[in-house]
């Protein structure tokens, strides 16, 4: 006799262990999925009730409908009481909580440093020579245990693996990489078993492209949570994908995120490198768009290294790469870069050249940040952050304190709500700053309230 679920659900307890059902999750044949569960005395009401679903929706899926929308299946999966994992889908505060944890230094002898060089000349050999699967990728690449591969894989499979991507994107930038890290990699874990099916050359071609771009969400999404050896693992394992899928485009977006994180690390020099590696790419694939994004990044590495001439010539040349981009046929990855991404860009360069060179640059930088802040909307949370956390410094350095502490705290107030190791650490210059001018109350209470925020200390 089939035993009821402990919250009095009509799913007997121990159905998601069958091996049969089991298959059928990880495969997410979800017309598979309902037939079990009608043998197990499930009814299509029962199922329609507990998933949300009509009737009619769910006898189309007995029939064989496929399910491949992510927020559908994930739907499913929370309705049906299915642990998420089984289904590639695990995201939940538990698993979060886990891989927040989890150690991120599987080669603690090597120095960053070196693992910043080993990347950037693993990164020029796939940009400028051969797609280099099987070689010594160096401490960048992990080996994950591969689980068993269907026999063939067709373009559905593909699109499968490209929604779920566009989903967790999504997330990523309304609620930071912690909200959906565990499932980015539980993702990987079902799409990488994949490259062991077989299928034709323009689906496996499409597969490469489409896992790729999925590595390239891991590894930002660790990097958001401060796992910086995973993001580079993720970022390697990404570029060889894309080299292999023969796309150009995608390959200028992840050396432009693996910049980003060297900036992150103040590590300008090898950012530029790697941002100038990316700039190749972007110029390889045609999208004027895709250069002008690599050139404002550019602009950022020289104005940390206090280049005011240099920074102030990309950034010239960001816009009108972007004033000439046709948006349309500019590859997917820049799309999302429009009039209020250049303005930040814009002001975030000229923040840090009035923090390395000359205060005189607030007056350039205050107008573009406030134009982004004013227009990004709340599916941008941490790209607002980011923004009033460098509009309070630039009051700071204007000597407009209380303006500038009243900024910081709508910084710190905005970022509370995300799970972004970066925002805290973004955070560091306006603690500095702040600290410099305790004998102000406004400036001492921000930068008390930064550091208990960041978990950093503040001045005496």
């Amino acid at each position: 006799m089939n035993t009821m679920s402990s919250q009095g659900s009509p799913v007997p307890t121990d159905v998601w262990d069958h091996q049969e059902m089991r298959d059928a999750l990880a495969r997410r044949e979800i017309s598979s999925v309902y037939r079990l569960l009608r043998r197990h005395g499930v009814s299509q009401r029962q199922i329609a009730a507990l998933t949300g679903q009509s009737q009619s929706e769910v006898s189309e899926i007995l029939k064989g409908r496929q399910v491949m929308a992510y927020d559908v299946l994930t739907r499913i999966a929370i309705g049906l009481g299915v642990p998420r994992g089984y289904m590639g889908l695990a995201y939940d505060e538990t698993t979060a909580v886990r891989v927040a944890a989890t150690a991120d230094s599987p080669h603690p002898e090597e120095d960053e440093s070196v693992k910043r060089r080993k990347f950037l000349a693993h990164a020029a050999a796939v940009t400028v020579g051969a797609a280099v699967f099987g070689a010594d990728s160096g401490s960048w690449v992990s080996h994950p245990t591969q689980t068993p591969a269907p026999g063939r894989i067709g373009m559905t499979d593909v699109r499968q693996v490209e929604a779920a991507t566009r989903a967790l994107r999504a997330l990523d930038y309304q609620y930071g990489g912690g909200s959906c890290r565990d499932a980015v990699v539980a993702q990987l874990s079902w799409g990488q078993q994949m490259l062991g099916a077989s299928s034709t050359d323009i689906v496996r071609q499409r597969l490469f492209v489409a896992l790729a771009d999925l590595h390239n969400l891991a590894g930002w999404t660790s990097f958001d949570t401060g796992l910086m050896d995973s993001a580079r693992n993720h970022f390697g394992q990404a570029l060889d994908l894309a080299k292999q899928g023969e796309n150009e485009a995608l390959m200028a977006n992840i050396l432009y995120r693996m910049g980003r994180v060297y900036l992150h690390q103040n590590a300008p020099d090898d950012a530029l490198k790697v941002f100038q590696l990316g700039q190749l790419a972007a110029q390889n694939s045609g999208s004027e768009l895709a250069v002008g994004i690599l050139c404002a990044n550019e602009a950022w590495a020289y104005a940390k290294m206090g280049s005011d001439e240099q920074a102030l010539k990309l950034l010239g040349r960001a816009r009108d790469e972007f004033s000439r981009a046709n948006v349309t046929e500019a590859p997917a990855w820049a799309k999302f870069f429009n009039e209020i991404d250049l303005s930040s860009m814009i002001g975030t360069v000229h923040t840090e050249l009035a923090q390395t060179v000359d205060a005189k640059y607030t007056r350039t930088a205050i107008p573009a940040l406030s134009k982004a802040i004013n227009n990004f909307g709340d599916e941008y949370a941490r790209s607002r952050s980011f923004n009033l956390t460098s509009m309070a410094i630039n009051h700071l350095l204007e000597g407009d304190i209380d303006h500038g502490a009243k900024i910081g705290r709508q910084a710190v107030d905005l970022s509370e709500s995300l799970k972004s190791v970066r925002t805290k650490q973004r955070m560091e210059p306006l603690r500095q700053e702040a600290d410099k001018r305790r004998n102000n109350p406004e400036a001492r209470e921000l930068a008390d309230r930064v550091a208990r925020f960041t978990g950093t200390e503040s001045a005496a």
